[in-house]
């Protein structure tokens, strides 16, 4: 779906008059420095608005009358931050919630990806997500979901192909086919791999990619496939050889994957108009903390990037990337999504509008962002499980450990001593080493994948949730089998949330009752669950900044190195389920 300028004629005919003059506007935003995207250029201006559009743009004062006349008092006016790649459901809100955390802060559209919860309801996942955010002052654009399940290393709760996609891609808000995220599927032609990019490229739309580290004929490969963006870069010359290929670079700062201060040195004048800013995954603390792309602007100011070239790549680059041809900056026609903030070199957004309504005022929502839509009704199963489901047989004394790399969602595939005791692998955390188990929970399968985790540095205790990416079944890491086995059953028993044990206490829980993905409660309940769970693990001993986010991933078998799912491990590289034994020779890293 390509947004137009054109409405009804009456409408039109209605929004030229205020243009010529002839009518009075509904609202006039006078006194304000514009920050034109379009010319690169900042001067005072004023802006007459037509219900939801910009009617003219004046640089002569008392051009234009309205019904309303707010002074900005000369601070500067932006048109509102568009996310080019979020998962609304890493937020663990509701759309509703979550619109309400970031309009605020000046983001008022974003391009979305359902993965999530299509990965456990399928269709009904995607067309809840669609009807949960109609009528939100955000604007929610999604891309279809191309990879349910991403792999089949892992079980999913559903499985969508190309022609389950077609039948939502005239939906309204639906801009293209989402992240690519089998690459070498797409590279090696695989069948239902190139039938969903030949859905996006015969309905004219954009197709999202997903390709870490990937390079040479590989990666030449992905992209005449005609895949278009990816936002999976960590270095800069990943991330200049795929611009130099066509490819659009988002560049991502968000809960757990910081590539911003990485990726920022390939960013210039010329380089620029194909670079986009997205958040991916962002939790509620976080967006209270720092903020949303509100926050990636001020990091990538105070880093050295010019403010209008930071300002573009979060509005008419993004916008006009996925065909959002009445959106990203302010000019006659234009979508009246707007922003105002009093220092250009450290935007801090001081008004909101999204479609010419004030909706947000010195970080307050004014206008409640509601839905009274119904989830698919969500179901958390698992066989009945002992302790001995965690056990991991040692078939050898030296294993394969999935190592933490702090905030990234890369791992590492190293090589340890196996820790073993009468003739079991155990976790040992006096040497970092844990146990990661993944529990299959939609179809009550029995599978379970169990493997060593290093540098997640719990000291005792257990995590564990089924927010787990890609297939959210449960991930559980832990110091004991005893503590993995009550957190697992502590989720299954909410029916689907995050938690944290000790011994035989439950320490937190938050219940995610919406696909075992959302909570169904206010952004402050959620915020300081989550808050307090993180402190929790912290007290634990994880060094990390959100050691549930990191966990998430950790089960993700399209990031490398190594990973984790019900069906074992997985070496990403080799994109095969792996041993987690090694041959001599004997060493101890």
């Amino acid at each position: 779906m390509i947004t137009t300028f054109a409405q009804s004629a009456e409408e039109l005919r209605a929004l030229l008059a205020v243009a010529r003059g002839d009518t009075p506007a509904d609202l006039l935003l006078i006194g304000g420095r514009l920050v034109n995207v379009l010319s690169g250029e900042i001067y005072p201006a004023e802006v007459a608005i037509y219900r939801d559009r910009i009617a003219a743009v004046a640089t002569t004062p008392g051009t234009y009358h309205a019904a309303q006349t707010l002074d900005l008092q000369g601070e500067y006016l932006a048109p509102g931050f568009i996310d080019a790649h979020v998962h609304v459901e890493s937020s663990l809100l509701t759309p509703a919630e979550f619109a309400g955390a970031i309009l605020p802060r000046g983001t008022t559209a974003i391009v979305s990806d359902p993965h999530e919860i299509a990965n456990v309801h399928g269709l009904d996942g995607i067309r809840y997500m669609l009807a949960a955010s109609e009528g939100l002052a955000l604007r929610v654009f999604v891309m279809l979901s191309s990879c349910v399940p991403a792999t089949d290393m892992e079980t999913a709760g559903a499985s969508l192909d190309a022609a389950a996609l077609a039948t939502l891609l005239d939906a309204p808000r639906v801009l293209g086919i989402a992240e690519m995220m089998n690459y070498p599927g797409v590279a090696g032609g695989a069948p239902d791999m190139l039938a969903k990019a030949l859905l996006g490229h015969h309905a004219r739309l954009r197709v999202d990619g997903h390709a870490p580290l990937l390079s040479g004929p590989q990666l030449q490969a992905y992209l005449a496939a005609g895949v278009a963006s990816d936002h999976e870069c960590t270095r800069p010359d990943e991330a200049l050889e795929k611009l130099r290929s066509g490819m659009r670079v988002l560049i991502r700062e968000g809960s757990t994957a910081k590539n911003l201060d990485a990726l920022l040195p390939i960013v210039n004048e010329r380089t620029a108009p194909f670079c986009s800013f997205a958040t991916d995954d962002k939790q509620p603390d976080d967006l209270l903390r720092e903020g949303h792309l509100d926050h990636v602007l001020r990091r990538a100011i105070a880093a050295g990037l010019a403010p209008m070239l930071a300002l573009r790549m979060v509005t008419i680059y993004t916008a006009r990337h996925y065909g959002l041809n009445d959106m990203g900056a302010v000019a006659p026609g234009y979508l009246a999504d707007l922003v105002t903030f009093a220092d250009l070199h450290e935007p801090r957004v001081t008004r909101t509008f999204a479609g010419g309504q004030l909706v947000a005022e010195q970080g307050r929502l004014l206008v409640p962002q509601r839905s009274s839509v119904a989830p698919p009704v969500n179901h958390v199963t698992s066989a009945a499980l002992t302790e001995a489901a965690f056990a991991l047989p040692a078939r050898g004394t030296r294993i394969r450990a999935i190592e933490v790399v702090p905030e990234q969602i890369v791992t590492r595939d190293a090589v340890v001593a196996a820790p073993i005791q009468n003739g079991y692998v155990v976790a040992a955390p006096e040497r970092d080493l844990l146990k990661i188990a993944v529990v299959e929970r939609h179809h009550g399968t029995g599978n379970i994948g169990v493997g060593v985790l290093k540098g997640f540095g719990l000291q005792s205790g257990a995590l564990a949730s089924t927010f787990a990416h890609d297939s959210h079944n449960i991930v559980v890491v832990g110091a004991s089998d005893a503590e993995m086995l009550l957190a697992v059953r502590t989720v299954v028993e909410m029916g689907g949330g995050i938690c944290a044990v000790r011994g035989a206490d439950v320490l937190g829980r938050l219940p995610l009752p919406i696909a075992g993905l959302m909570s169904d409660q206010p952004f402050e309940t959620v915020r300081v669950g989550i808050a307090h769970l993180l402190e929790v693990a912290r007290e634990l001993g994880c060094p990390l900044s959100n050691a549930y986010m990191a966990m998430g991933f950790l089960a993700l078998p399209v990031i490398p190195d190594l990973k984790i799912t019900d069906k074992g491990l997985v070496d990403v590289r080799a994109f095969a389920l792996a041993s987690p034994f090694v041959a001599a020779p004997e060493s101890t890293p």
